[in-house]
């Protein structure tokens, strides 16, 4: 079963043309990691599968991008929802933190939804479990190496309880030990079944633990 299916996929900035007639199956429940040189259109795609490039002054998309069977464009799919769905890692946590503690960030988006107290509680335990943050709850995320931050950022994406998980880059601002702290976050969800598209430039990564390599080059 696939996640994603894009078919005939063309992205604009104005005058741009920066995806050129995309086809791809995205398989459901393993990794398929983009690689590629810098300014291909990797992360561009990436935001096309739950519509971050929406909020790009002057980006247009044609074909379908399907989620699920579902044309997340055509069929008016509610963002919302379908960032809900579809869950997110950026480059920088540090852009992103914005809680007192670990808690309060991974319990933020639940608290938006306005879910109850008690499933606020076990979706927040459940996710800080699954990146090994537990024990740090309770500390300031100013307080924590560039590692931990990036596995509290995978902890609030998977407090939302997604069915895909997009990474851009989780890895490119850390040192060689955080970034084995962020991968082995990653192996241990692809074990559990998680769809993930990932962004990388880790080429030992995309060798040993993803299911499908994709390569891209001008779009």
């Amino acid at each position: 079963m696939n996640k994603f299916e894009v078919r005939n996929m063309d992205l604009y900035y104005g005058s741009f043309h920066a995806l050129k007639n995309i086809n791809i199956d995205i398989p459901e429940k393993e990794i398929t990691a983009f690689i590629g040189p810098s300014g291909c259109g990797k992360s561009t795609f990436l935001k096309s599968l739950n519509r971050m490039n929406d909020l790009v002054e002057g980006c247009r998309i044609s074909g379908d991008i399907k989620l699920d069977g579902v044309d997340i464009y055509k069929d008016k799919m509610d963002v919302n929802v379908l960032r809900k769905r579809v869950g997110m890692v950026f480059q920088n946590p540090d852009n992103q933190m914005v809680a007192a503690n670990v808690e309060e960030e991974v319990a933020f988006g639940p608290e938006n939804l306005g879910m109850e107290s008690d499933t606020i509680v076990a979706r927040v335990k459940q996710a800080l479990e699954q990146v090994r943050m537990w024990k740090r709850r309770k500390t300031a995320p100013n307080h924590l190496s560039g590692g931990q931050k990036q596995r509290v950022a995978i902890a609030r994406s998977l407090a939302m309880q997604p069915k895909a998980m997009l990474f851009d880059e989780p890895t490119s601002a850390l040192d060689p030990e955080m970034i084995n702290e962020v991968l082995e976050v990653m192996v241990r969800l692809a074990q559990q079944g998680m769809t993930m598209v990932v962004v990388t430039h880790e080429m030992a990564f995309a060798r040993d633990v993803s299911s499908h390599v994709v390569y891209m080059a001008d779009g």
